[in-house]
């Protein structure tokens, strides 16, 4: 039997909660150790000040539905936002805990449930606290032909690391996730010590 010949990057249909979407993957050997993913709505060939988020990836959160942080509320939040809208994307990089992957992450816990907070206990562990990459976002968004972006995130840095590898971003959004006691702490130290955006909410407390 002839071997079936498939585009590479094809896209697939993504049909969601959320809506319908679209979602594609990139080679590993380009972009990383693991395939980067991109899920994505409306063609988005040209256009300008796209609704983008760089996700990454949360086990814990995204899959088990953890509370300890807002991962899984904010991957949520942004396909409804793009839903709405009509087109975006959210680029999926494969790098848990910040970049310092899954048994790392879980040994960070560890120490927070002895009083640690996010920041403390990724140095008590001679872990670097944020060793996120994002340079497979500037690959993604030419192959998607986008041309500038609205930055989904709370996050400062993340605006000036996409703007060093030549991401064109107009725009900040706000996402707002609610919270609860497992993860306050978390976002409260987001704030004070990596300089997130933050807002206090006396119904729903800290917004990040």
């Amino acid at each position: 039997m002839a071997q079936t010949q498939i585009a590479e990057n094809q896209s697939i249909q993504l049909p969601t909660l959320f809506g319908d979407f679209m979602m594609k993957a990139y080679d590993p050997e380009v972009l990383g150790e693991q395939p980067t993913v991109v899920i994505f709505k409306g063609d988005l060939q040209g256009r300008e000040d796209v609704l983008v988020r760089f996700h990454s990836e949360c086990l814990t959160g995204d899959i088990f539905g953890s509370l300890r942080c807002d991962c899984w509320q904010q991957l949520q939040e942004t396909l409804k936002m793009i839903h709405e809208e009509g087109s975006g994307a959210v680029i999926y990089l494969r790098q848990e805990g910040r970049g310092i992957d899954l048994v790392n992450k879980l040994k960070t816990y560890i120490l927070q449930e002895q009083g640690y907070d996010t920041v403390e206990a990724n140095v008590a562990l001679d872990l670097p606290v944020d060793a996120r990459e994002d340079s497979a976002c500037l690959r993604v968004l030419n192959d998607l032909g986008v041309r500038s972006i609205r930055l989904v995130t709370n996050n400062p840095d993340k605006i000036e690391k996409a703007r060093e590898l030549g991401i064109e971003v107009t725009d900040r959004v706000e996402i707002e996730a609610g919270v609860c006691d497992a993860n306050e702490r978390y976002l409260q130290t987001k704030k004070e010590k990596m300089g997130h955006f933050l807002k206090k909410n006396q119904q729903e407390g800290f917004l990040i």
